[in-house]
């Protein structure tokens, strides 16, 4: 059996390094990686608790690896719309203001959508004169 100790403070160091990111940074990406931080602290806890129990349950192995899966999936996504935040502000910084554009639905007249059978609007193809 293990002490507990080391796991602890490594968990606690990673959790109060990623805390430490989340509320210094302003930058997107490093937002994402001080969240990332906390995760591998609960996981490493996680991980821990499961090598020192004594009844070696067979989940203690397996959900650290559904947890690495979803952070995985996780980065990949949030790593998209910070890319297509990027592309479309030029900016990832949580500092600069929103630009109007982003955020509001446009406002005024919206034209009609383009029909899907052409000239809807009685006269035939030929000009409108009768046959």
């Amino acid at each position: 059996m293990i002490h507990l100790a080391g796991p602890y403070v490594v968990a606690a160091l990673l959790v109060g390094l990623g805390v430490m990111g989340v509320l210094v940074r302003r930058n997107a990406v490093l937002l994402l990686i001080g969240v990332e931080l906390i995760l591998s602290g609960s996981l490493v806890l996680l991980v821990a608790s499961g090598a020192t129990s004594a009844s070696r349950w067979e989940a203690s192995s397996i959900l650290p690896l559904f947890v690495i899966t979803i952070a995985a999936a996780e980065v990949v996504v949030a790593l998209a719309v910070i890319l297509t935040a990027f592309r479309l502000r030029g900016s990832i910084d949580l500092d600069e203001p929103l630009d109007e554009r982003l955020i509001a639905p446009p406002r005024g007249p919206r034209s009609a959508p383009a029909s899907r059978w052409g000239n809807q609007s009685g006269v035939g193809a030929s000009g409108g004169e009768g046959a």
